[in-house]
């Protein structure tokens, strides 16, 4: 049976490296948030009130993301996720879709110290590399990283969470 795969961890912990490796291993597509974002919402993001603006989309995009995994799972091939659920409120919502659906899931944590994190994002940006989706400025950097909620041990034991190094 088809299988999801969810990554997770805070900006910067190397989460779309991972996914990269982890779609050509399992011969999936991967489903990545920000790409998905960037390429709809974008170009039209306002000056002001963005984070009321962003919270909007992204559940739009997830909710479409999830729509087009049941259909590639249904097909019968894994799906590797990258979705941005920084919040445990909003990994525990879709652990109970993916649960409801009927599909095993796997769940990679991925992180490196916050210094090392800021470092990699500044150089994403810099090189605009095969895993660079926006520009991510320092402040909104620490925004998201102070956002991160840690998977908690609960989550770790109930879904036997591997933690990439």
């Amino acid at each position: 049976m088809a299988k999801v795969h969810l990554v997770e961890g805070p900006v910067g912990a190397g989460k779309s490296t991972f996914v990269a490796k982890l779609s050509k291993e399992h011969a999936a597509p991967s489903l990545i948030l920000d790409a998905w974002f960037v390429r709809l919402y974008s170009p039209d993001h306002p000056v002001e009130g963005l984070m009321h603006w962003y919270a909007e989309r992204k559940e739009r995009c997830l909710s479409q993301i999830w729509a087009t995994s049941l259909d590639i799972l249904g097909a019968g091939h894994d799906v590797i996720l990258e979705l941005g659920l920084v919040e445990r409120a909003s990994r525990e919502r879709f652990y109970a879709l993916v649960e409801s659906a009927g599909y095993e899931l796997t769940i990679y944590l991925l992180d490196a110290p916050r210094d090392v994190r800021r470092e990699r994002v500044r150089q994403r940006n810099r090189e605009k590399g095969p895993t660079y989706a926006m520009e991510v400025p320092d402040v909104f950097f620490e925004l998201a990283s102070d956002h991160w909620e840690p998977v908690n041990e609960t989550e770790r034991e109930r879904f036997g969470v591997r933690v990439i190094a």
